[in-house]
């Protein structure tokens, strides 16, 4: 409850992909951001009292990734446009403000960050979920695992999460939902141990 009543904490979605030689993250926060100007005020500002959080770790095979390096990211003013800091381990840091399309580079350029609002990228076909859950609660004849999922659910009904309610193509909720974005690009020898770790694994955390 505490963390839905602070939506600057609130975490949507966490993405990371490789591009080139960099190691990209990216972690949505605030659900339905409202976007500012006019009668909508400054709209929606990251926490000044929050630390944003990439969490990494590295090793040499799956399930044995155990060198930690974190890129921590705080933001400070009330105001648009807010001041982002952000340190990657004790290697690279930028400071400035990162809603511009260029975001901030530091200056030997491995790290890079981009702060601010964007369409939340998160794809969720609402419509057809509530047709699939329905199928399921009103079926006769199904079992469940202890988490509550149907072991041997009707093909429709995995077809219906596919499609719209009403059987159509399927339509994103969230589509005209907006989400306040960071994403960091940095050279994949901070997070791979130059190289020694190629495995990555990373989780996301928001911390008051």
């Amino acid at each position: 409850p505490s963390t839905v009543s602070d939506p600057t904490v609130d975490i949507d979605d966490m993405y990371s992909w490789m591009d080139g030689n960099n190691f990209v993250a990216a972690m949505t926060v605030y659900p339905n951001a409202p976007a500012g100007g006019g009668d909508a005020g400054a709209g929606a500002m990251f926490s000044d009292s929050a630390q944003y959080v990439f969490h990494t770790s590295s090793g040499a095979s799956y399930g044995a990734t155990t060198k930690n390096y974190d890129i921590i990211c705080t933001f400070s003013g009330t105001t648009p446009p807010q001041t982002t800091e952000c340190w990657a381990g004790t290697d690279e840091h930028v400071k400035g403000d990162a809603s511009g399309a260029s975001g901030l580079a530091s200056t030997d350029g491995k790290l890079k960050v981009f702060a601010g609002l964007r369409a939340d990228p998160f794809f969720f076909n609402l419509a057809g979920f509530q047709a699939a859950v329905a199928d399921v609660e009103g079926a006769s004849g199904l079992t469940f695992t202890d988490a509550g999922c149907p072991t041997n659910a009707p093909g429709a009904v995995a077809a219906q999460l596919s499609h719209s309610a009403d059987g159509g193509a399927p339509s994103d909720f969230f589509a005209n939902f907006n989400a306040l974005a960071i994403v960091v690009s940095i050279d994949k020898s901070l997070v791979t141990n130059a190289g020694a770790n190629p495995i990555v694994a990373m989780w996301a955390s928001t911390n008051k």
